[in-house]
């Protein structure tokens, strides 16, 4: 089968597509021909050396497919079922072996690249909202990078749960999608201050929580944007690493909490995998979630994938196909 393979860390370029075998499941995994598969940054980090990896390495961390082959022992999927994960390693592939704990099953209702997009992300918002920092009625809240793909699917979640939301985003464009996930307040921090525009929007109380995926670029302003005791989530960084924290800042500016988290600490149970799979496809099915699918490569293609992502201009999910 094809693959894309790691086999030394730097740019796009180093993504290699080679001919690999076909693996074969043992005791307690399923082997899934693979249908549609996530591009998510943490690849990117792991490409370009930023998370370090054991080398040669399987990239790719969600997808979704097909069981066509499942090994002893294993009881909650069947040949033939449509299924999904996010956090295993091995899917820029055409076929993978996941631990079947690992897969949820895809309802019907919602289509297979659906799947593939929502999950790792999908799931990434419902514990951001729902968990670390569970989000109250009356609370505001500031999500960066409000139409990128975590972004769209927070808002939405944030609005569920009764909070006001301010987002940043680059462009009108971005604006627009922003809006439609139902956004309160667009920021667009290419053009403003957003520290002063979200001081000006809480009559100078700041928000609750700042979502904080782009990292270093906007760090120092996130925790500025926060009331006292407020919460920034740290949980990308899309524009570099955040240099060195002193603890003693949180104390100066409110007695603030600081958090860099992670999806696998968040499913790491099949509870709370199914609890967040579940609530994920439900609202999907029931249409108040919207997941949008920016753009599709081809699974050869996923350099050209990775520049576009780490380009910071995409409106929704990047997806490679085998």
């Amino acid at each position: 089968m094809k693959a894309i393979r790691l086999n030394e860390t730097g740019g796009p370029e180093v993504l290699s597509y080679e001919e690999v075998p076909l693996p074969e499941p043992e005791a307690g995994q399923a082997r899934v021909k693979i249908e549609a598969i996530g591009v998510n940054f943490i690849e990117t980090y792991q490409r370009s050396g930023q998370y370090p990896v054991s080398l040669p390495f399987a990239i790719g961390q969600e997808a979704a497919g097909v069981v066509e082959m499942v090994g002893a022992d294993v009881g909650n999927v069947r040949v033939g079922d449509r299924v999904a994960w996010a956090m295993q390693s091995g899917s820029y592939a055409e076929a993978a072996v996941i631990d079947a704990n690992a897969l949820v099953t895809v309802p019907e209702g919602v289509e297979t690249r659906t799947a593939a997009a929502v999950l790792l992300q999908g799931m990434t918002a419902h514990y951001l909202s729902m968990s670390l920092y569970p989000i109250k009625a009356g609370d505001d809240v500031l999500i960066h990078a409000a139409a990128g793909g975590v972004g769209a699917l927070l808002t939405q979640m944030a609005k569920k749960q009764g909070a006001r939301v301010f987002g940043t985003v680059s462009n009108e464009e971005k604006a627009e999608i922003a809006r439609a996930a139902g956004i309160d307040e667009v920021i667009f921090y290419t053009k403003t201050n957003f520290t002063q525009e979200v001081r000006r929007l809480t009559d100078g109380a700041g928000v609750n929580v700042v979502y904080e995926s782009v990292g270093k670029e906007t760090f120092e302003q996130s925790l500025d944007s926060l009331k006292p005791r407020g919460y920034l989530v740290l949980f990308g960084q899309s524009s570099g690493a955040v240099a060195p924290v002193n603890p003693q800042v949180l104390n100066q500016k409110g007695s603030l909490f600081l958090t860099r988290p992670t999806l696998g600490h968040y499913i790491a149970s099949r509870e709370e995998l199914d609890w967040r799979a579940g609530d994920l496809f439900r609202w999907i099915n029931d249409g108040s979630l919207q997941v949008r699918i920016d753009t599709t490569f081809a699974l050869a293609d996923a350099a050209e994938a990775h520049r576009y992502l780490e380009a910071r201009q995409t409106k929704g999910k990047v997806l490679l196909i085998p």
